[in-house]
């Protein structure tokens, strides 16, 4: 079984629409394209191996194929993630992208996305990387598919924006394993699933008389 890698970048209020310019993905008026360009040093092009696709296989929503097909084809072949991304296998998740694909061993998934992802683990082969690409992120995340998450969260709120975990996401808990932070702020974090979310109290056993009363008070809906 191989497992199912998710990376992507995030502003500190989870936003992760645009990262790379600001044409990248205007929808919705955004207007920040391009937010992670002034936090690049030394450590972050070091770390790229979260997000550069090496001995991996690329999933990808169908959003985030067109900004890659657009970009990595017209790179100088001495960049090594652009000959990483050309030549590695591709799978497509898209209901109105049409076969075949014009990116080099690009494939649309054909029928459900968890089930053909669950077959695609399946088989025999390098990890597959998810990249960008939050809708199917959270699908997958709802069907328990992902193995582990690289998140790079970066010293920025942007207010709105397409966000990593919207409203309605698959409640989880999740343990990190490992955690790297870069000169200009950038907090670079390895987690992997762990069950559901566990709950304590921090309340006393015997209420005071006025949380018996703040309660009785939220029961009324008078919040």
């Amino acid at each position: 079984m191989r497992r199912l890698i998710a990376s992507t970048f995030v502003s500190l209020d989870d936003v992760m629409q645009a990262p790379g310019g600001p044409q990248e993905d205007p929808t919705g008026g955004f207007a920040f394209g391009g937010w992670t360009f002034p936090h690049s040093d030394d450590v972050t092009r070091r770390s790229m191996r979260a997000f550069d696709g090496t001995d991996r296989e690329l999933l990808l929503g169908r959003r985030t194929y067109e900004i890659f097909e657009a970009y990595w084809p017209y790179q100088s072949a001495d960049n090594p993630i652009a000959r990483t991304f050309n030549t590695t296998r591709k799978h497509v998740v898209s209901r109105t992208l049409k076969a075949p694909l014009q990116w080099n061993n690009s494939a649309l998934l054909r029928g459900d996305v968890s089930a053909a992802v669950a077959a695609l683990k399946a088989e025999a082969g390098p990890d597959l990387q998810i990249i960008g690409s939050g809708n199917l992120i959270q699908t997958l995340r709802a069907a328990s598919l992902i193995d582990e998450y690289n998140v790079w969260t970066f010293p920025v709120v942007l207010g709105r924006g397409k966000r990593l975990f919207e409203a309605g996401a698959k409640a989880g808990a999740l343990r990190l394993v490992a955690s790297q932070t870069s000169t200009t702020g950038v907090v670079m974090s390895t987690y992997v699933p762990a069950g559901e979310v566990p709950l304590g109290s921090f309340v006393q056993n015997e209420p005071s008389p006025k949380e018996v009363e703040r309660r009785a008070k939220l029961a009324r809906g008078a919040g």
